[in-house]
C-alpha cells in the first residue's frame, strides 16, 4: 500500500476513533462491513476473534515475541541513549583540540617574545637594565630609563604570567580531552552490547514467527489485536478519559501534523526518519520539526521533560508505556495515540491504553 493510501486509513481510523473513544462508549467486538478495507482499523475495534477457543500455544508464542520485542526497544532506547553522548563526546573532543592547538600557538608566541627579549639584554652588553641605568649622567635620561625599566618589568610579569595561565589551560584541555575519550570509548562499547542485544532480541522473536504457519500467523495477529483491544476497552471503562479534553497548542499542532505525514512509514530501531522510525524517534522529530527540541530516547524524554496528569493531557503531549519507559507515542485525542509499534509494523494509530502507561509528559509546558 503506498504512502498517500495510509495517511487515507490512518485519517477514516482517527474520524471513526472520535465515536469509539468516548467514556462510556460500549465495546462489543464489531463485525467488520465486508466493504470495509482491512487496513482501515480502528484502535478499539477488532477483527472476530477465531471461531474456535484461542490456540494456547499460540498465546504463549505471543507473550514470548512480545517479551522479546518489548526487550529489544529496551536495549535501542540504551543504544540510542549511547550514540547520543558519543556524538556529544565526538564534538566536545573536537572543540578540545581546537582549544590545544590554539594554547600551543600561543605558548609559542609567547616564547618567542620572552626569546626576543633576552637577545636584546645580550645585544646591550648582557648588562641587565638597572645595571645599565646607573651608567647614565643625564638626570632625565636616568628617569626616562627608570619609566621604561618599570613597563619592562609589568610586560615581563604580564608576560610570565600569561605564559604560566596558558600552560595551565593547556593542562586542563588535555585531562578534560582524555576524560571525554574514556567517555566515548565506553559508549562506544555500551552501543555495540546494545546493537548485539536488539539484533538477537529481534533475531529470536523473527525466528519464532518464522516457525509459524500461515493460518497460524493470522490466528496470532488476532491474539495480538485481541489483547490490545481488551487493555484499551479495560483503560477506557475505568474512567481515564473524564475531564480530558485539553486542546493542543500551536506547537503541539505543528509536532502532531507531522507525526501524521509519517503514518505507513515502517519502524526501524535507531531510525530517525525521513524514511523510517523508532518510537522516539519519531516523537524526537515530531516536535524538532514544531521547534522544539528534545531527548532523543523515551527513558529521557521521562526523565527530563515535564509531566502532567492523564486528566490534564492534551493533543501532541506524549504517553510514556512501561516500567521501563522503553515506548512512547504521542497523544492525538480522543483516546488514540500515533507510535511506531516495533519492528515488522509500521508507522501507525492506536489505543493510547493498549499498552502499559507509565506517564505523560508535556514537552511545551
Amino acid at each position: 500500500m503506498n504512502r498517500r493510501h495510509c495517511a487515507t486509513a490512518a485519517i477514516t481510523l482517527v474520524c471513526a476513533l472520535t465515536l469509539l473513544a468516548s467514556p462510556g462508549t460500549a465495546f462489543a467486538a464489531p463485525e467488520p462491513a465486508p466493504t470495509t478495507p482491512a487496513s482501515v482499523t480502528r484502535p478499539g475495534a477488532l477483527p472476530p476473534p477465531p471461531p474456535t477457543a484461542p490456540d494456547r500455544s499460540l498465546e504463549a508464542v505471543r507473550l514470548e515475541i512480545d517479551a522479546l520485542y518489548r526487550k529489544a526497544a529496551s536495549a535501542t532506547d540504551a543504544y540510542n541513549l549511547a550514540e547520543e553522548q558519543t556524538q556529544k563526546q565526538s564534538a566536545e573532543i573536537v572543540k578540545l583540540a581546537q582549544e590545544m592547538a590554539k594554547g600551543q600557538a600561543r605558548i609559542e608566541e609567547l616564547k618567542n617574545r620572552a626569546g626576543a627579549a633576552a637577545r636584546a639584554q645580550y645585544r646591550a652588553g648582557g648588562l641587565p637594565p638597572e645595571a645599565q641605568l646607573a651608567l647614565v649622567d643625564d638626570p632625565q635620561l636616568f628617569l626616562d630609563g627608570v619609566g621604561r625599566i618599570q613597563q619592562g618589568q609589568k610586560a615581563t610579569k604580564d608576560l610570565i604570567t600569561e605564559l604560566t595561565r596558558t600552560q595551565a589551560d593547556l593542562a586542563t584541555y588535555t585531562k578534560d580531552a582524555s576524560a571525554q575519550w574514556e567517555r566515548l570509548e565506553a559508549n562506544r562499547a555500551k552501543k555495540e552490547k546494545a546493537q548485539k542485544e536488539i539484533k538477537d532480541r529481534i533475531a529470536a522473536a523473527k525466528k519464532l514467527e518464522d516457525q509459524l504457519e500461515k493460518e497460524e500467523l493470522a490466528t496470532l495477529l488476532q491474539l495480538e489485536q485481541r489483547a490490545q483491544y481488551d487493555a484499551q476497552a479495560a483503560w477506557l471503562n475505568s474512567g481515564a478519559l473524564k475531564g480530558v479534553g485539553g486542546t493542543a497548542s500551536e506547537q503541539g499542532r505543528e509536532a502532531l501534523r507531522f507525526a501524521t505525514e509519517q503514518l505507513g512509514k515502517p519502524y526501524v530501531w535507531g531510525a530517525e526518519g525521513p524514511d523510517s522510525y523508532d518510537c522516539s524517534g519519531l516523537t524526537s522529530q515530531a516536535w524538532a520539526a514544531a521547534g522544539r527540541t528534545i531527548p532523543r530516547t523515551s527513558q529521557e524524554q521521562w526523565r527530563l521533560l515535564p509531566r502532567v496528569r492523564i486528566q490534564d493531557m492534551r493533543p501532541g503531549d506524549l504517553i510514556i508505556y512501561h516500567s521501563d519507559a522503553s515506548h512512547v507515542g504521542m497523544y492525538i485525542g480522543d483516546g488514540a495515540i500515533i507510535h511506531a509499534p516495533r519492528p515488522g509494523r509500521n508507522v501507525t494509530v492506536a489505543g493510547a491504553g493498549s499498552m502499559s502507561i507509565l506517564g505523560v509528559v508535556r514537552p511545551d509546558k
